[in-house]
Parts: structure tokens; sequence; C-alpha cells
């Protein structure tokens, strides 16, 4: 992965080649990546700048195993340790940066076989970093870190790294990427350079399909417009059986249940949504945002401004009337209500058929 294997972000990519090129490399950068356009691959290529001297880094780095790229990122604690690190699933991890660059919570859940676990980044993380970098680069040169997820750093993992950031070792580079940079500690953000990765453009997307997974240049154009700024999300919707397709299943039959009141019923779907694991739940909350947004969108005729795909349009044409100006906002507060009592652990269970029921009133505001 180098600068030219990364999509788009011409601007971005600018800036921190300039930062190499003038030695104003900044200790520590956030690319905050909102959209899941590609932060990651720009990370990798710019520590590829950053530690690549000679053939021999160079076939490290291929592997993305070189001694002085140390890689932090979310896991789940195994019943056979009580020290939880990254380096427990490293060659998961290593695994999926050589499968593909572009990759989502959702992948890695997969990877490491987490099931209905939710994933963290724990204080033992923090304790296994501050070692490696007491010890000097293995190549005499400068040393990267990547952390992926900080958003998800348990409090006292994040306070100890922000002891690390203040006071960096001599040529130690941490690359920070989020997804919600709002969560992350506070005196952390502060102590970045943040950087703003922006959405991909359409064109950008669908030229990449067409030259990267030879999509047929109409399915490309369709499926660049409602990835909105992602190619993640675009390569990912190439898949069968892929998750969005399970979560507008499950969309469509909560609607239909809540709208003929069969109460029964959505006591099951609710058993069904409960067996999903809670980091699967916060998609599902979230996705079933999104479509309600676009189906309110939908109303105004206005093709340009729905992101939809085929079998979800299809659904809004008659589903679309239901949601309108009385009840979208209620519905969005609902959900996130839900998606709040996950996040606390609350009884899925309770939580789905809860809102499953007051989905029976909703619909007809």
């Amino acid at each position: 992965m180098d600068f030219n294997q990364v999509i788009g972000l011409e601007e971005v990519k600018s800036r921190l080649k300039a930062m190499v090129s003038e030695n104003r490399i900044a200790h520590a950068i956030m690319l905050c990546d909102p959209f899941g356009a590609g932060a990651m691959p720009l990370a990798l290529a710019f520590a590829r700048l950053l530690l690549e001297k000679d053939e021999s880094d160079k076939a490290m780095l291929d592997k993305w195993a070189h001694p002085d790229l140390h890689f932090s990122f979310p896991i789940y604690k195994k019943k056979t340790t009580d020290h939880p690190i990254s380096d427990d699933y490293m060659q998961e991890w290593r695994d999926q940066l050589l499968r593909s660059t572009y990759f989502d919570t959702e992948d890695w859940l997969e990877d490491i076989k987490a099931e209905n676990q939710q994933i963290v980044i724990y204080v033992s993380e923090s304790d296994s970093l501050q070692q490696k970098l007491q010890l000097k680069a293995s190549r005499g040169g400068r040393r990267v870190v990547i952390i992926w997820l900080p958003e998800r750093m348990k409090t006292e993992a994040a306070n100890k790294l922000l002891k690390i950031i203040e006071e960096p070792p001599h040529e130690t580079y941490f690359l920070l990427i989020t997804q919600d940079a709002g969560n992350v500690l506070g005196t952390i953000q502060s102590r970045t350079q943040q950087l703003q990765i922006p959405a991909l453009s359409e064109a950008e997307i669908a030229e990449a399909l067409k030259d990267r997974e030879g999509v047929p240049e109409e399915t490309a154009a369709a499926i660049a417009h409602v990835s909105q700024g992602s190619y993640t999300s675009a390569i990912k919707r190439l898949a069968t059986g892929n998750e969005q397709q399970l979560f507008f299943d499950l969309f469509v039959q909560l609607m239909r249940l809540s709208y003929m009141r069969k109460i029964k019923d959505m006591r099951a779907w609710s058993e069904t949504v409960s067996n999903l694991g809670r980091e699967r739940q916060k998609r599902l909350l979230e996705y079933c945002q999104r479509l309600l947004r676009e189906n309110f969108m939908y109303n105004f005729r206005r093709s340009e401004m729905v992101y939809q795909m085929p079998d979800e349009a299809q659904f809004s044409t008659k589903f679309a009337r239901f949601i309108n100006e009385k009840n979208v906002i209620p519905i969005m507060v609902e959900l996130e209500h839900c998606q709040n009592d996950i996040e606390h652990n609350v009884n899925p269970r309770m939580v789905f058929f809860d809102f499953s029921l007051k989905m029976i009133v909703l619909l007809l505001q």
C-alpha cells in the first residue's frame, strides 16, 4: 500500500507528503474519517513513506510486519487471558490488511470471531505499548504507531496513552484513525493534529469499482451513489448475503408486523434481533435511521437526494407515505434511545420489543 493505491483524497495526501519533504512531521496525527473513505490505507501509505529506506524495509512492510510499525486496535477479552492486547490478534490483523485495507468493524468482528462480544482497547494495551516504545527502534530510525478507533479506548487506557503522546520517544509518530472524533478523550484530541478525511466523490468510487473490482459501469454508478462517500461501504454491497441485506430484511419485517399489529410475531422478531450481538445491533439501529431518512426524503420526489439500492427503493414506493413530518423525528428519537440502551447493556429483547410496540402508534401519525 502506497499513496498511489489510496483512492482519491488528493489534498490530504499532499499535506502528508509535504510534512515529510519539509521535515515538519507532527508527532501525533488524528485522521478523522466518519465516512469510511479510506483513513486506514492513507495511514498505512504514510507509515510506509516514513519507514521505508531500503529493500529490506519494503519486504517487511509488504507484509505489514515491520519491527518499527506498531498497531493498536479494539479487541475482546478471551477467557484465557487477564491482560488482552492487540498482539493476541496480530495474525488476524495482518491477514485483514493483506486482503483489503478498506474494512470496517463488521469485518473485524468476523475476523476475530467476536460473535456477541463488544470490542474495546484495554488498559493493558497502553502498558504493552509503553514497554515497546521504551526500547530503541529496531532499524535505528523512525517508529510509527497506528491506533485504529481510539474512541473505543477504556478511560484508563486513554489516560495512559495521553502521557505517551505528550512526551513521545525520539522520532516516534502516532497515527490515530477515528470514525467518531467526538468520543475520543478530549485531552488526546487537543494534542494531535487533526486531518478531516472527506467523503469520496461518486465518480471516484465508481471508477475504483470498475478498475479494481471489474464492476460494470452502470452497476458501479448505482453503488457509488448509495455508498455516501465510502469505498468500504461500496465493496461490501458487492458481497452476496451481506449485512446490509440482513438489516433491510429485518427493517421491512418489523415495519410490516407493526403496521399489522402482529404482537406475537413482533416478539419473535425481537428475539431474533437479540441474538445478533450488541455490535451488530448498534449497526442495525444505524441502518434503520438511515433508511427512515431516505424514506422521508423519497416523499419529496428528488431522486438525486435519495441514496438507496434497488430493493430499498422498491420498498419505498409503498412505505414512504408512512414516514412524514409528524413521526420522522419521534421515530429517530426512539432509535437513539435504543442505541443508548444497547450501549449500556440493557436487555436487548426488552429494548427491541418495546421499540416495535411504539412503532404501531408512530406509523399511524
